[in-house]
């Protein structure tokens, strides 16, 4: 059968089935069928880490029909809901995505809260921040997939929702000698079709490596969640202990398929390749484009991060009185403990000062090396805490090039070059939006003077290319960074040697996602834990989604609903400690 008639033939049964069944799959299950799903889901996580999620709004972020569920942006809107009837002082270490959030609704639900963050700025991996000549520097390239229901919520909560520019429904690949590639999932019919012609339509594979792809995914869970999404969730869930070459090429995929464009993809989620990355990360992701026809939809930021996302955050914070305290280190948690020395309950935090702060709960918001620091030595005796010492994290150097004029303008000359006048709005020449590579050593990249230009562009400049190199560059000196990264620029847009490159910032962080190799699911704590007045939370947390910003809201979210639900017990405990300190 020619390649055509297979492709034509998916599209065709595929697109049936969904049209057919697909409100089965979303969020307008009954409650009851609900309920079953998502008490076998917790069932398996607590048998893993020996907590307990007790809030059912937690539970809700959890479980097969969380991947569809819409509503979770209006519950993100709204709110936790409910005011406590008891008022606890609550500390939150660290003022990442999910610290911040959780203080959101902790505040909201009536408890004092005050956040402590080592660095001078707020954020975590989607720190930003201006250095001395002006330029705002980030820390990654953050983009906003359209299935970021959770953030989008907070978002419109903060009132930055609307500081999102929209991409066009289509991502690029930049081959060397300025060639392209692309999914281009614009089509007048939406999910799975418009993903199944993208495949079949693209530029980036030849005819073999296509039909490889087709006999892979055909036979992929996917196919089966589009009429039984639970059947083929579990199906991924299960595959969390291969790699996702392992899975792929063991239904036929083939290895060019691999390195011309599955490689590129698994670099941009977790900065490791598909020889080395987790076979349910990445078909977690697809499952939501195959399903989901926003979910494939990029959106990035006017500006950066701290001006367009945290700081309507933070001022919801400080008008509610949430104390956010920066260059603040915690240097310990003090607890109590039983006779056999095994933590009972959290009291107060040590910051580098030697000062000590009590509260009634404490929430450790922190990436997996602050939390492995954070930790005290006695907490591993507690299974739950000793898995997270088994995850690791990967390495990234985001790179910042400016440049007097328009790099990936490949056709006109002209346009290349103009940079006099007013090109503010994204008005410059060349791709406005995200594009990934097969060929260089940043596994994505944009141009912000065009994706997010409201602070990236500058009078009078062109481009400012933002690459994020991986482990294979990370150990290089920041001027060898500079310079690698320029020449492949110039291997990907042949026409930019004529450019000068005006500028450029390198900013490493040797310890960025947590690395979603095989196996390591059972290894993620939930927010809850064993100590009764101790949580977690952060995108390494457990819940359905990956490392990601979305991911951090939901844990941010989750833990938030988590200290809600038993703060009537946590005051109490906390009462009986004062109690017997002062006995």
């Amino acid at each position: 059968m020619s390649l055509a008639r297979v492709v034509a033939a998916c599209v065709l049964w595929a697109g049936s089935e969904s049209l057919r069944v697909s409100p089965v799959a979303g969020p307008t299950r009954s409650a009851g069928r609900r309920a079953v799903v998502m008490t076998a889901t917790v069932g398996r996580r607590e048998g893993a880490t020996g907590d307990s999620i007790k809030s059912e709004r937690a539970r809700q972020q959890i479980g097969n029909d969380a991947f569809l569920n819409r509503a979770l942006g209006k519950r993100a809107f709204d709110g936790p809901g409910v005011v406590s009837d008891s008022k606890l002082k609550v500390g939150i270490v660290g003022a990442g995505l999910a610290g911040m959030v959780a203080a959101m609704d902790l505040a909201d639900a009536g408890h004092e809260v005050e956040i402590f963050e080592l660095r001078p700025f707020v954020g975590g991996k989607v720190s930003s921040w201006l250095d001395k000549e002006g330029n705002h520097i980030e820390m990654g390239l953050h983009v906003f997939f359209g299935c970021y229901y959770n953030l989008f919520g907070i978002m419109e909560r903060t009132g930055s929702f609307e500081q999102l520019r929209l991409k066009e429904h289509i991502h690029t690949f930049v081959n060397n000698g300025g060639g392209t590639g692309a999914l281009d999932f614009r089509f007048p019919v939406g999910a799975p079709v418009s993903g199944l012609q993208a495949f079949a339509r693209t530029a980036q594979l030849g005819l073999y490596d296509k039909a490889a792809n087709a006999l892979a995914l055909g036979t992929s869970p996917i196919v089966r969640a589009l009429f039984d999404f639970d059947g083929g969730m579990d199906m991924v869930r299960e595959l969390d202990d291969v790699t996702f070459t392992e899975w792929f090429t063991g239904k036929g995929g083939s290895r060019g398929s691999i390195e011309r464009m599955w490689d590129p993809i698994a670099y941009a989620l977790g900065f490791i390749d598909c020889d080395h990355i987790s076979a349910r990360c990445m078909l977690t992701i697809f499952m939501l484009f195959a399903i989901r026809t926003e979910a494939s939809v990029l959106r990035m930021l006017e500006g950066s991060p701290q001006t367009y996302l945290h700081d309507p955050i933070l001022k919801y914070l400080d008008d509610r009185g949430v104390k956010v305290h920066l260059r603040a280190a915690v240097r310990d948690v003090l607890y109590d403990a039983d006779d056999a020395g095994l933590p009972t309950r959290v009291r107060a935090i040590k910051l580098s000062d030697g000062t000590e702060r009590a509260f009634d709960a404490i929430v450790g918001a922190c990436d997996v090396p602050g939390i492995q620091k954070l930790l005290p030595e006695a907490f591993r005796k507690y299974p739950v805490f000793d898995n997270i010492y088994k995850l690791d994290c990967v390495p990234i150097a985001t790179v910042q090039l400016r440049f007097n004029g328009w790099v990936t303008e490949m056709t006109d000359d002209h346009k290349r070059r103009a940079v006099d006048g007013d090109f503010a709005d994204g008005r410059g020449a060349g791709i406005d939006n995200l594009l990934y590579s097969a060929d260089a050593e940043f596994s994505c990249f944009a141009d912000l003077a065009l994706t997010s230009p409201g602070e990236y562009y500058k009078e009078g400049q062109g481009s400012l290319m933002q690459c994020v190199m991986d482990a294979r560059a990370f150990n290089r000196s920041e001027e060898q960074i500079v310079a690698d990264t320029l020449d492949q620029i110039h291997a990907l847009f042949p026409s930019s040697r004529d450019l000068e490159c005006t500028w450029s910032s390198v900013v490493k962080l040797g310890q960025s996602l947590y690395r979603e190799k095989p196996g390591q699911d059972k290894f993620r704590p939930s927010q809850a834990t064993p100590i009764e007045n101790f949580f977690l939370a952060g995108s390494y947390t457990y819940q359905d989604y990956i490392d990601s910003m979305e991911g951090a809201t939901k844990s941010g979210l989750m833990v938030a609903d988590e200290v809600i639900a038993r703060a009537d017990a946590i005051a109490a405990a906390s009462k009986r400690g004062e109690a017997q300190q002062q006995a």
